[in-house]
């Protein structure tokens, strides 16, 4: 049995209570599950947004390919590209956020990315969501990264539905980490 005090057991608990439903839901994607995982209820709870700063940021440290900055499609990468440059300060390796519109700005430089200003052109980043189903959100966040003059070096993710979003990744080319999977979730 894992250990309740450790992050990454406290984060899949937490993912459990807060953002687990059973029931008919209709997803982004159009399709109907179900199941459902409201990300945002963890990632916006203090404790979850530590936790998943933390692994993220972890994970990120750990291994793989070297990052200049971490971003994602607002809304829900908001939260966690918070989480994991301020968990990244305290580290002392701060890693600065943006976030992609979902509109381009409808003024001033009619940019898509916010925080720009913190990442110098071609940097390599990483890209993050709270929940990939298709990977249509995390598709399009690379297209428009890459139009902006980066290098999506990394693609992470809290939970894998495990619905074919892993592999719309790797067929553009990225890999998927994700901290859970949906079996992870269901178990008790």
């Amino acid at each position: 049995m894992p250990d309740a005090a450790d992050p990454r057991e406290r984060l899949r608990r937490l993912l459990r209570r807060l953002s687990y439903r059973e029931g008919t839901f209709r997803l982004t994607s159009g399709r109907t599950s179900p199941y459902y995982i409201d990300g945002k209820q963890t990632t916006l709870s203090a404790e979850g947004a530590y936790l998943c700063g933390r692994l993220l940021f972890e994970r990120l440290a750990g291994g793989g390919a070297e990052v200049a900055a971490v971003g994602g499609v607002t809304l829900g990468a908001d939260p966690l590209v918070t989480a994991v440059a301020v968990v990244s300060h305290l580290e002392g390796r701060p890693l600065p956020a943006f976030i992609i519109r979902k509109r381009p700005k409808g003024h001033g430089t009619g940019s898509w990315i916010e925080g720009k200003g913190n990442i110098p052109e071609g940097s390599p980043v990483a890209l993050l969501e709270d929940v990939v189903t298709t990977g249509g959100t995390l598709l399009e966040a690379v297209r428009r990264t890459e139009a902006e003059g980066y290098r999506v070096a990394r693609v992470l993710t809290v939970v894998d539905r495990g619905e074919g979003g892993a592999e719309a990744l790797a067929a553009a080319g990225h890999r998927l980490e994700a901290l859970f999977t949906l079996e992870d979730l269901r178990r008790a």
